[in-house]
């Protein structure tokens, strides 16, 4: 099969396109024919080395996939050949990755893909809404009418974050750093949508929520958190969220924080059981056939061009270029 590998750790160059063994499934493991894939920071982060994880080489990149089940293991038991699967949570912890035209996946962390789905969609909103939903939910509990503020709300997270408060009725207020992304994110749902630039950025934050008592759920994506003015935003037992900045070191109020009862959540969307993550798929499936989730795809490559993906993604995670709306999706 052909795949995109790696056989040391470094710099998207590092990714080598070119034939690999066909795996061969356990007992246990479903046999994807890989129709698409998505790009995520991580995938970036294991392949530079930056996050120390033993890697086995040949190591196949990716977390994300969607395609056709070609076989089953003796074990397997909610797939058959032909059904169409999506999954995450490869690529980690000694599980193969999945930038392959085939993929050996044990069948606890795959899900069926709702007819109106297309692969490169499912593949789109697997990590990135799984991530969402174990936030939003296990976490921060997230109730009806609750205000949701989410920074960056066109992003993989991001965009599902909005949509996924949306579908469980929360009110929505997301930033966005141009015109064109502002409009995206009224297109999900948000009900309003404010530029990260502005000076009076919070007060416009402050007015929406005042009626409520504040935010309930900050849900954090900078890299850099400031928690003085997040913490001034909050209602009294509201939760802060954090998925992002693994070096940084910021300034915390603690006294402002306990006093008002509130809640700091970190979380990792691979440390999530499979049963948890079985939860969020089965919300997922439902809220992709009502429509009432739509992956934010920003750009579409082969396989062939995984360096190519890595290198657009870098530039736009770490380099913050502001080119990419979106999921990066690579097809077989």
């Amino acid at each position: 099969m052909k795949a995109a590998y790696i056989a040391e750790t470094g710099s998207p160059d590092v990714i080598r396109y070119g034939d690999l063994p066909d795996p061969q499934p356990g007992a246990s493991q479903v046999l994807v024919k890989v129709g698409a894939v998505a790009v995520n920071p991580i995938d970036t982060y294991l392949r530079g080395g930056i996050i120390p994880m033993p890697l086995e080489f040949p190591y196949i990149v990716g977390c994300d996939l969607a395609g056709t089940v070609e076989s089953v293991g003796s074990d397997v038991t909610r797939f058959r050949p032909g059904d169409r699967v999506w999954g995450s949570n490869q690529g980690l912890f000694g599980r193969p990755g999945t930038f392959a035209e085939l993929a050996a996946v044990d069948e606890q962390w795959l899900y069926a893909t709702p007819h109106e789905q297309k692969d490169e969609q499912a593949a789109a909103g697997a990590l990135t809404g799984i991530t969402a939903h174990l936030g939003l939910f296990l976490h921060a509990g997230l109730k009806k009418g609750e205000i949701v503020f989410v920074n960056g709300g066109t992003g993989g997270v991001g965009s599902a974050v909005v949509q996924f408060a949306k579908a469980a009725g929360a009110r929505v207020v997301a930033t966005a750093g141009t015109d064109e992304k502002r409009t995206r994110c009224e297109s999900l749902g948000a009900d309003l949508v404010l530029d990260y630039h502005s000076s009076t950025l919070d007060d416009e934050i402050r007015a929406f929520a005042e009626p409520n008592g504040g935010v309930d759920i900050w849900w954090e994506t900078q890299r850099e958190p400031t928690f003085d003015r997040t913490i001034g935003l909050m209602k009294q037992r509201g939760r802060i969220v954090l998925m992002a900045g693994r070096d940084a070191r910021p300034e915390f109020p603690v006294g402002p924080f306990y006093v008002n009862d509130l809640k700091l959540v970190g979380f990792a969307m691979f440390n999530a059981s499979p049963d948890e993550q079985r939860q969020c798929a089965e919300d997922i499936n439902r809220w992709a056939s009502s429509g009432e989730w739509v992956p934010v795809i920003g750009q579409t490559l082969p396989l062939s061009e995984a360096a190519s993906a890595h290198r657009l993604q870098e530039d736009n995670t770490l380099q913050k270029q502001g080119t990419l709306t979106g999921k990066i999706v690579l097809t077989t």
